[in-house]
């Protein structure tokens, strides 16, 4: 289970101070005790000035000095307005041994042409939910769940441009995939905490999860899947839970709520709502 960052302001917009530079920042997340240490793997995500996207990832503890001084630096050239990052502790719902489950390919964000997404959270079928990602499937490269669902949704995209109603779908699809295998697992996922970005003006955040998982890393008094946002002049921040030893100034973002930012001409705009009820669909061919 991981923990998730998003950015959306006015550039240039350094991010490093809510990644590197303060009490709370993401980086202090990393290792917050030897249990609930995020030590699979890291990634920063942002556009360039051509709309290009520029991820930096490592495959440990951001906070190990092997990963450190690569987190930093990718911390300090990472620039609004649209910058995501990821710690990883990685799930393994296909039981693989430990030294299978790490690498760049496993770790977050990913991204496709434009669109950046990262993921907390844990799918339990991700081979049989491969099979509806359609053209997409054979542009999975690693073993992380979540690089199933990121291509399960960019399927759903190219025919519903409305992320939440897309999002809704694709959970549709776990359920049904779920069901038709039995319920294995006592859940269809554990958590669906997704941030999406389409370019660099626009943000998506959902929360959504099922059971109980306890608590944030340091943020002790929210359900570990509830998520937090903040915003000032000119800029909104998302993330698994608050950057600030304080809680004035930050929002939580439920279990069934989305928040959308987008900047145009130097204002940033948002709103938060609820996520629409995913629809049954059937299950569709593999080609989709």
């Amino acid at each position: 289970m991981c923990r998730l960052f998003g950015l959306l302001g006015r550039a240039p917009r350094p991010a490093s101070s809510w990644l590197v530079g303060s009490e709370r920042s993401l980086l202090s997340l990393a290792n917050v005790s030897e249990a609930r240490r995020q030590g699979d793997g890291w990634g920063i995500a942002w556009y360039d000035d051509h709309r290009r996207v520029t991820v930096e990832k490592g495959v440990g503890c951001a906070a190990d000095p092997s990963e450190h001084p690569a987190f930093l630096r990718a911390a300090e050239a990472a620039s609004g307005p649209l910058v995501l990052a990821h710690l990883r502790k990685a799930s393994n719902p296909m039981h693989l041994a430990p030294e299978h489950l790490l690498g760049p390919a496993n770790s977050q964000p990913f991204h496709h042409g434009s669109t950046i997404f990262a993921h907390n959270g844990a799918i339990p079928l991700p081979r049989e939910t491969r099979a509806l990602t359609g053209r997409y499937r054979h542009a999975i490269q690693g073993v992380n769940d979540s690089e199933v669902l990121f291509y399960l949704l960019l399927r759903h995209l190219d025919t519903e441009p409305h992320p939440p109603r897309a999002y809704a779908r694709a959970i549709a699809d776990l359920e049904t995939v779920w069901e038709a295998h039995g319920r294995p697992t006592p859940r269809p996922y554990s958590g669906l905490n997704v941030l999406l970005s389409r370019g660099p003006h626009e943000l998506w955040a959902f929360c959504h999860s099922l059971g109980e998982h306890g608590t944030g890393l340091r943020d002790d008094a929210c359900p570990y899947y509830e998520m937090a946002f903040t915003h000032g002049p000119g800029y909104v921040l998302v993330a698994s839970e608050r950057l600030d030893p304080e809680p004035a100034g930050w929002e939580p973002l439920a279990n069934g709520r989305y928040l959308v930012a987008q900047e145009d001409r130097g204002v940033v705009r948002w709103r938060t709502g609820a996520l629409p009820t995913p629809p049954r669909p059937a299950l569709v061919a593999a080609g989709g």
